[in-house]
């Protein structure tokens, strides 16, 4: 019954943990592709990011704290919220201010940054992967198999390696990029529930309009 009682007591102050702004262990790079998302979810919404004046490819989803299993969202701090201006300023990798604006709010938060370094760090990080440029020469949809989609960042970035990074998919389209970094942006293993790839053979890939 001791032992019990301190294992209860252990898990939850071990909870008490989860959420502190500034302590987490690795970074997710999510990279997501546009046409994709504009097909499944952005043309309902009538998404600025999905716009005929627009031709995005590889957005940034996000910069991720990240626990080895698991993540935190939504910290508490003390640091002000980003002014429309600085969210603004952020629309042309995010695809739109107000994704810039919700990274911050559900991610941003938990790095124990203030807005601006986090937003300077992400761009940083979005900066040193190489999006592949044969995507971006698609002129009709096709079907593709999701580790072609990996591979093809393997070959432009050859300092990864296939364990720090993975595809994944949504209602049968390729959905993102997840690239794991450390604190300081260099490539390192991804946690066992970021690794898992997407198994499809014949996900669709939507072209850029």
């Amino acid at each position: 019954m001791r032992w019990l009682l301190i294992l209860v007591l252990s898990l939850g102050a071990a909870r008490a943990q989860d959420n502190v702004a500034g302590q987490f262990d690795y970074y997710v790079l999510s990279l997501s592709w546009s046409p994709n998302w504009c097909a499944l979810e952005g043309d309902r919404r009538n998404s600025r990011q999905c716009a005929p004046d627009k031709d995005f490819g590889w957005v940034l989803h996000g910069l991720w704290p990240q626990y080895e299993q698991g993540w935190p969202s939504f910290c508490a701090t003390s640091a002000r919220n980003p002014r429309r201006s600085e969210t603004r300023q952020e629309a042309d990798i995010y695809g739109t201010s107000g994704s810039a604006w919700h990274q911050w709010n559900k991610h941003g938060r938990c790095t124990g940054m203030t807005s601006e370094d986090y937003y300077a760090l992400a761009r940083d990080a979005y900066a040193r992967v190489e999006r592949p440029e044969i995507f971006r020469k698609l002129k009709e949809r096709v079907r593709v198999p999701a580790e072609v989609v990996e591979e093809a960042f393997l070959e432009a970035n050859p300092h990864l390696s296939d364990d720090e990074m993975a595809v994944t998919c949504k209602d049968g389209h390729i959905q993102e990029i997840r690239i794991c970094l450390t604190k300081w942006l260099e490539p390192r293993r991804c946690g066992d529930d970021v690794i898992r790839d997407c198994q499809m053979t014949d996900a669709l890939f939507e072209p850029i309009k």
